[in-house]
């Protein structure tokens, strides 16, 4: 970026991406105006770490202007923005600085216009930050100054543009609301991991939701690689649109021989190149630790580790130490009375119901749900439930999401009295009476909906539920 650009930035936020891409702005010599409709109060976390540069930005908060689209050269727009929302203002705003063609860019746009290592890009519904964390793990065994970061909350990707050592991968968590704007580059290795109904509160139609996820392989040439998901329905759809790398699948069952990539089959992991089948290794003890979605993204992890020449051997390796990601089914208390779970980011209905088949052997298995409505479908989360929870053992967190479920449930005769709280303390609170003198018990808050009636985001409900988990069971 040249210095003395005129750069507008919208939308600050409070979660950590806004605030790395100002100060990212700000090194390279921009002349810098953020906005945001945010007041200075709500934006105090970020404008206190701002505030020694304060002199050398313009702020207008509270509001958007058209006149600051029209007086900077560049827009830089917060992925939390709705660019594809035509009726709010923002989006017109947006709309004629493209016409004016002015350069519009986002922090992730920025990243892939500047950085010159190979990057393996995933997007996807779910599975997306456990294939990301896992294949940063696999890769370190052979490229040790592997970077990962994206739609990760600690790790905004221009807080580390400038410090990635030559030719390291950067493995980056991609979100469809990252994807909007057109990449300048697609990654070398770009991952859809599947495609479920989700962010229908934002996109027109579901194809909408799959178009932009499609951006991830955009500008791929046939030197690239795309992974798809052979089990996912939307997998043909990606197929029609003729993606011009190399298209490799990975599966829970045994793969045509036409087609190259992992799957799993009788305990096994196998690669098939060329019709051609390979063990890699056996995964019954990790499949019953883990779960059948997690050797699922397992596949993609050690799929992306065969591109990249990795040997069985480091492999195997990199496998005994995998890390638990944060907030997808991670364990946050357990003794040999009482397993807690917490599955925060778990934010679409098909979420709590991988979570009902991991733990639907378990008798004494109790369910905190609920949140904020994005326009998806409860019917098939409904069922699970049925089908798999007795009615006392299920929690809920009041929501419109919530209310949503259930209707479902009392479509289906589910009970008459559901156990519904305002807050998570309240919610653990009555899971913890339940749990009570069981063996085994497991409780689990898989909300399978968005957080924003009550939280910031999907992850600042986590930590307040790790907190609440903490203080009561000191």
């Amino acid at each position: 970026m040249k210095s003395k650009n005129k750069v507008l930035l919208v939308g600050l936020g409070i979660l950590g991406g806004g605030l790395a891409t100002a100060l990212w702005l700000l090194k390279h010599k921009a002349q810098l105006t953020v906005t945001d409709l945010k007041s200075k109060k709500d934006l105090e976390p970020s404008l206190k770490k701002l505030k020694k540069y304060s002199s050398k930005i313009k702020f207008v908060l509270g509001k958007h202007r058209q006149k600051d689209f029209d007086e900077n050269d560049i827009i830089v727009v917060n992925p939390a923005i709705p660019t594809t929302n035509t009726k709010l203002k923002v989006t017109q705003y947006l709309n004629k600085a493209k016409k004016q063609k002015k350069i519009i860019e986002n922090e992730i746009s920025l990243f892939f216009r500047f950085c010159r290592n190979p990057i393996i890009g995933i997007t996807g519904t779910r599975g997306k930050t456990t294939t990301t964390n896992w294949i940063g793990h696999l890769l370190k065994v052979k490229y040790p100054q592997t970077f990962i970061g994206g739609n990760i909350p600690d790790s905004p990707v221009l807080s580390f543009l400038d410090k990635i050592s030559k030719n390291s991968p950067v493995v980056l968590e991609l979100s469809c609301f990252q994807l909007e704007l057109p990449l300048h580059k697609a990654p070398h290795i770009a991952i859809i991991t599947n495609l479920y109904t989700d962010h229908l509160n934002r996109y027109r139609t579901l194809k909408q939701y799959a178009q932009i996820k499609a951006n991830i392989f955009k500008y791929q040439t046939k030197n690239d690689y795309l992974i798809l998901n052979d089990d996912n329905s939307w997998t043909k759809y990606f197929l029609s649109l003729k993606p011009k790398a190399q298209v490799y699948f990975t599966s829970l069952k045994k793969l045509p021989k036409n087609l190259n990539g992992v799957y799993f089959h009788k305990n096994w992991i196998f690669y098939q190149k060329d019709g051609h089948p390979e063990k890699i290794t056996n995964v019954k003890i990790f499949n019953q630790l883990w779960g059948l979605h997690n050797t699922d993204n397992l596949l993609r992890a050690i799929l992306v580790a065969k591109i990249l020449k990795l040997s069985n051997a480091q492999i195997k390796k990199q496998l005994a130490s995998l890390p638990q990601v944060k907030m997808r089914q991670e364990i946050v208390f357990q003794n040999n009375q009482l397993t807690i779970i917490n599955d925060s980011a778990g934010t679409s209905p098909e979420a709590a119901v991988v979570a009902l088949n991991r733990w639907d052997h378990n008798k004494n298995f109790i369910l905190i749900t609920g949140g904020t409505d994005k326009n998806l479908d409860f019917k098939l989360l409904a069922k699970k439930i049925k089908e798999k929870l007795p009615p006392g053992h299920l929690i809920c967190l009041n929501g419109s999401a919530t209310k949503r479920l259930i209707e479902e449930l009392e479509k289906l005769h589910y009970s008459k009295i559901c156990n519904v709280f305002d807050n998570l303390g309240e919610c653990l609170t009555y899971g913890l009476f339940l749990a009570k003198n069981k063996e085994k018990a497991i409780i689990a808050f898989s909300p399978a909906a968005a957080s924003f009636e009550k939280f910031k985001n999907e992850f600042d409900r986590g930590e307040k539920f790790n907190k609440i988990v903490k203080n009561y069971l000191k």
